[in-house]
């Protein structure tokens, strides 16, 4: 392919890491970050600034394995690997994305019922149903840009902090210098910040999302091209540095708009998204309300199908299936398939009215118990000269991915001893 038909325009390079990032704020994450913020004010909005060159490093990571091997995380445990290790590995990922894929769909559908009044449990099915279709039927190029727009709608909660009023000094000293009361309180809320931000189907997805890139503009795997090596590392740095950095930056915005609302007039307890949004409704007027409810309704549409996604793909590579979006139904069945049955296993739950707080406890519980061995093995992976060739990462990257794995493990054991 010619050098002329390679090149990019600046949204063609923003891919796979922005909308990996935008996910990552998927409605179980804003119920959290409204939760941190109407519980502790401004006290730990620097853990978002914190976090950002973590969860930054570890997907940069994944990607490049994606990129440099032209397969996802799943395959490469496959290949060099036990074969213990992946089926747990993969094990936990399904149980935690289906728990937060009904979690997610239960939010949407419920805040969709505080706009527009009607049954709640019939939204939260037409969700689901929703995003299954267009994974399935919607061509991979035209759903990669539906997935792209649909990150807009993070910037709802841009909108929610110009509408509150936030003291601009306090919020600032939150945010650049850390603060932590060593308590029940907050150690659990410091594990629910990076158990939601650091989160295993984020790792699955970027990796399997630099293989349909490929697929896409035919071209292949950096270890067999490695002239092309340079300019991928960098498109790759790019976007999930622009990706993550997003992702955190909204995080941030959800912390301050509920601290300067939901905190500020005595409203501590927020148990879901849905409840952040009603909420907010007498405090900061309805036209706030209206942009936190579009907020998480754009987000949960993102992040629903992604969830699924990467199951699909951790599944499918586990067993050899043909997999990929930019596949045709009848070419890749199981693929398909799994994608159909997690999100049908999200709606389930629903169906069966499993507590919301308590699902997104257990999912929680294992991706905390999951993050720490998958990123050790994905580390492992991405120094590995017979996986990676010379493309094997170094200097401050793996610094930052250690530094993230540590960061991760020191978490799980907070959140086991509270």
């Amino acid at each position: 392919m010619s050098e002329k038909a390679q090149r990019r325009s600046p949204l063609e390079v923003l891919g796979p890491g922005l909308v990996t990032g935008a996910a990552d704020d998927d409605p179980s994450g804003i119920g959290t970050y409204s939760q941190v913020g109407a519980q502790f004010g401004y006290g730990l909005a620097w853990t978002m600034f914190f976090g950002f060159p973590l969860l930054a490093s570890i997907q940069a990571i994944c990607a490049r394995i994606g990129a440099t091997t032209g397969k996802g995380i799943a395959q490469n445990l496959r290949q060099h690997y036990s074969p213990w290790l992946l089926r747990a590995v993969v094990l936990m990922l399904l149980v935690a994305n289906v728990i937060n894929l009904g979690a997610d769909l239960g939010a949407m559908g419920a805040v969709l019922a505080l706009v527009i009044p009607g049954p709640i449990l019939a939204y939260t099915v037409a969700f689901g149903v929703l995003s299954v279709l267009l994974e399935v039927f919607v061509s991979y190029s035209q759903y990669a840009r539906i997935l792209k727009w649909a990150t807009l709608s993070l910037f709802a909660y841009v909108g929610v902090v110009f509408v509150a009023k936030v003291p601009l000094g306090e919020a600032l000293w939150g945010t650049l210098v850390p603060q932590f009361t060593f308590d029940k309180p907050h150690a659990m809320a410091l594990v629910a910040i990076f158990g939601t931000t650091i989160s295993p189907y984020l790792f699955f997805w970027q990796a399997g999302q630099e293989v349909e890139e490929q697929h896409r503009r035919h071209i292949k795997p950096l270890h067999v091209s490695p002239r092309r090596a340079g300019a991928e590392l960098r498109r790759i740095r790019t976007d999930t540095l622009v990706g993550m950095g997003f992702s955190h930056l909204v995080a941030l915005f959800i912390v301050i708009a509920t601290a300067a609302t939901l905190h500020a007039n005595g409203v501590r307890d927020i148990e879901s998204a849905a409840q952040a949004a009603q909420a907010l409704r007498p405090i900061a007027g309805d036209f706030a309300f209206a942009l936190f409810a579009v907020g998480i309704i754009g987000t949960g549409l993102l992040a629903v199908p992604i969830l699924a996604g990467s199951a699909a793909y951790a599944v499918s590579e586990t067993f050899g299936w043909t997999e990929g979006l930019d596949r045709k139904p009848r070419e890749a069945k199981a693929f398909y398939g799994v994608i159909a049955m997690a999100t049908l296993g999200g709606i389930a739950l629903n169906l069966i009215e499993i507590d919301a707080m308590k699902a997104l406890y257990w999912a929680a519980v294992v991706n905390g118990l999951l993050a720490p061995p998958l990123m050790v093995v994905t580390m492992l992976i991405a120094r590995n000269r017979k996986v990676m060739g010379s493309l094997r990462i170094g200097g401050w990257l793996e610094f930052g991915g250690w530094l993230s794995t540590a960061v991760m493990w020191v978490v799980a054991g907070v959140f086991l001893l509270s």
